[in-house]
């Protein structure tokens, strides 16, 4: 069995800032979408709400590539904006600003969603990262991802970012999570035995009259309905350029290594979706700083332990893919912790300074804000 190419994409969405109040720009001005068109093509896009903006890489054949184009792509944006009065932030939530108020994209799709979402669409004020990996046959497509749900928390906990929600904290690393949770047809994906049965399942829908297409199944992991990849949907958008790179990274080499498990007849064991469903609720309320279940062990074990194993599992394909160092760098994010962390100790540090609330959240748009642009 030949390796799958594991090219790679990567999607992020992003937050327009007033610097001034340090609130979202809820109706920023069309000029700023139709210049990053100009200079970007399709390459960048509307999202639902008004106050973000979507870069998505063209195919990439490593990581180096991906950093080359997201180098690119935020500084493009981030410029753009700057020339409205605005700032770019990369998180998933705003640590202060309110969902209710905020106005959504006129356009057909938009429209759509919002009559047969009401309200719930409404609230997904968050921002994320998906990464593409190519996968040309579906089959091996179907069998990684029903593999590879095991390692999603694990990803999602590297990612956390939004600690905050209209203004509060949330007690959870990736309070996005819990919003996201509120669309249909999400989180942990079915298992298959085959792509057919997969098919299968979306026709059922499709026939149905419940969706269109199959890219309203939105789940954490999910083949993709435009591309022949495996679209991981479930991290937090990441405001420092060198974690996402660690994330996507990470991603496509432990799917070089399921693959390569499967070329030597062997697999990674396929576990109860509630024991998934569990460690995907730690990952998002403890991040990286605590503990989730070893499956395997039956037993709470320190994220640094499980971060450590993992790296040293795809340390051959780290080599092969030359993103050795990116897959390292999640020793760092472990060590000084996600940007979720960092807001929260930025909020704690700006209190005990004798900052009242507003002040300190501001505070914490301001270090999103600075380093959303490290790197460019």
């Amino acid at each position: 069995m030949d390796l799958p190419a594991l090219t790679i994409g990567i999607e992020e969405e992003y937050l327009l800032v007033d610097p001034k109040t340090r609130d979202l720009a809820s109706d920023p001005p069309p000029e700023l979408l139709e210049n990053c068109k100009a200079e970007l093509g399709e390459s960048v896009s509307p999202e639902f709400l008004k106050c973000q903006i979507e870069v998505g890489t063209p195919v990439c054949q490593n990581i180096s590539e991906a950093r080359e184009h997201l180098i690119r792509l935020r500084t493009c944006i981030k410029k753009n904006a700057q020339h409205m009065g605005l700032e770019l932030m990369a998180a998933s939530t705003h640590p202060f600003a309110s969902w209710v108020g905020q106005h959504h994209t006129r356009a057909p799709r938009y429209d759509k969603l919002n009559q047969d979402m009401g309200g719930v669409i409404r609230r997904m004020l968050i921002c994320g990262m998906h990464v593409h990996a190519g996968i040309e046959d579906p089959d091996l497509r179907i069998d990684l991802m029903n593999q590879m749900n095991y390692f999603l928390p694990h990803l999602l906990a590297l990612s956390a970012s939004s600690p905050f929600w209209a203004g509060r904290k949330m007690g959870m690393m990736s309070y996005r999570t819990n919003v996201w949770d509120g669309m249909p047809r999400n989180g942990i994906s079915n298992q298959f035995q085959s792509w057919g049965e997969y098919e299968r399942l979306t026709q059922a829908l499709i026939r149905a009259g419940a969706i269109e297409d199959a890219s309203k199944i939105w789940w954490d992991l999910r083949p993709s309905a435009k591309f022949p990849t495996l679209e991981m949907r479930i991290t937090d958008i990441c405001p420092r350029l060198e974690d996402a790179l660690t994330i996507a990274a990470l991603y496509q080499c432990l799917l070089r290594w399921l693959a390569r498990l499967k070329r030597s007849n062997m697999k990674w064991r396929i576990y109860p979706d509630l024991l998934l469903q569990e460690n995907r609720f730690l990952a998002a309320r403890n991040g990286v700083q605590e503990k989730l279940v070893d499956l395997g062990k039956s037993e709470m074990v320190q994220f640094s332990e499980l971060m450590d194993e993992i790296i040293e599992l795809v340390a051959e394909d780290a080599v092969a893919l030359n993103c050795v160092a990116e897959v390292e760098h999640a020793r760092t994010i472990v060590k000084r912790g996600s940007s979720a962390s960092q807001q929260l100790a930025t909020f704690d540090s700006a209190i005990a300074n004798g900052d009242d609330e507003h002040e300190a959240l501001c505070q914490v748009v301001d270090q999103i804000i600075e380093q959303t642009a490290q790197g460019l």
